[in-house]
């Protein structure tokens, strides 16, 4: 059987790369790979220091050529694309040189102020394939001579649906509370002032689901410490309880690459107020209704009285062209195409 390996900074955990390296490996596997797991952090099946975010030395080239030696197919998750540990992503990109590789690229460097500079990413080999998740960073990869394939995040469209009591009663919240959830880590391009102001203005408790990362801790127990509105902060696991108790999703971000929340919104049928990030309003373009959060007024009209069709226009289009079987049918056509298939 074909082996398969999924290679990352860090694996199996609850961060976006991590959701989306889960389901592909998933669907892999359904494909006809042998699948494992390649990274520094997290339930991996194979375990290799140096691969993590911001390690300065970066893998030993033996202990990683080691980890992926038996393997025809990788596919490199945001590793060679964002610039967290270039030692890695060097070492990477030589050990899979002339090898079939995917590498999906989730953050290049060129998206991000802090990494303007950085101009070695993403590295290219002829014997790869490009994945990149929306039409703006495709265009942005053909201004820098690298042809890709726009694959859109898939998620489980037909789930079953979450349990509301049970996570309430988790949070400690009663069933008459308006309960806004921020299903994000705390970062500063998530927003996390304008969420808390949403809240604020809607009278509703404010539940903040991920923790602090890249130095936002201070910062972040100052914003929740003098918000005027009951705060939640959280971590739970990214499931359909999440939605299920939730009476609104907010999603204020300044910037992201695709950004899960208001499309799981859409499916679990909550409405979303959207921040208008670029990628948003290329995904908006399949006809999803979010809110802004510049009018609020229309988010409290629709708490007052929910409008059905709404909900039903927004699930039906993440239910046609953000399924997992539609990015099941991408990724076989990209292989085929390669003479990649098992």
């Amino acid at each position: 059987m074909a082996r398969g390996a999924i290679v990352s900074f860090r694996l199996g955990l609850s961060d976006g790369v991590s959701v989306v390296a889960r389901l592909w490996q998933q669907m892999l596997a359904d494909i006809g790979f042998e699948m494992v797991t390649v990274a520094a952090e997290g339930l991996v099946d194979r375990l290799v220091p140096g691969l993590g975010i911001n390690e300065a030395d970066g893998p030993d080239p033996d202990e990683f050529s080691a980890a992926v030696a038996d393997v025809d197919l990788a596919v490199v998750e945001n590793l060679c694309t964002i610039p967290l540990n270039l030692p890695a992503a060097r070492t990477v990109a030589r050990t899979l040189a002339g090898r079939p590789a995917i590498l999906h690229h989730h953050d290049p460097p060129w998206q991000r102020a802090r990494f303007a500079s950085v101009t070695e990413l993403p590295p290219h080999d002829p014997a790869w394939r490009h994945v990149v998740i929306n039409r703006l960073t495709a265009e942005q990869f053909a201004q820098r001579g690298i042809e890709s394939t726009v694959i859109y995040n898939g998620f489980d469209t037909l789930g079953p649906d979450g349990d509301r009591t049970r996570m309430r009663t988790k949070l400690g919240v009663t069933d008459d509370t308006l309960l806004a959830v921020h299903p994000v880590r705390a970062i500063p391009r998530k927003n996390i002032p304008a969420a808390i102001a949403i809240a604020e203005e809607l009278e509703a408790t404010y539940w903040l689901m991920g923790q602090a990362e890249e130095g936002y801790d201070d910062t972040l127990a100052q914003l929740l410490g003098e918000a005027r509105c009951p705060v939640i902060h959280q971590p739970v696991a990214r499931t359909p309880d999440i939605y299920a108790a939730a009476d609104l999703v907010v999603f204020p971000s300044v910037w992201e690459g695709f950004g899960n929340p208001p499309v799981e919104a859409a499916i679990w049928r909550r409405p979303c107020v959207v921040g208008s990030y670029p990628v948003a309003e290329e995904l908006a373009e399949f006809g999803f209704r979010w809110f802004s959060p510049d009018r609020l007024d229309e988010v409290r009209a629709f708490l007052d009285c929910p409008d059905l069709g709404l909900l039903d226009q927004n699930q039906a289009i993440a239910r046609q062209h953000f399924s997992l079987e539609r990015v099941r049918a991408d990724l076989v056509a990209l292989l085929d195409g390669a003479g990649w298939l098992p």
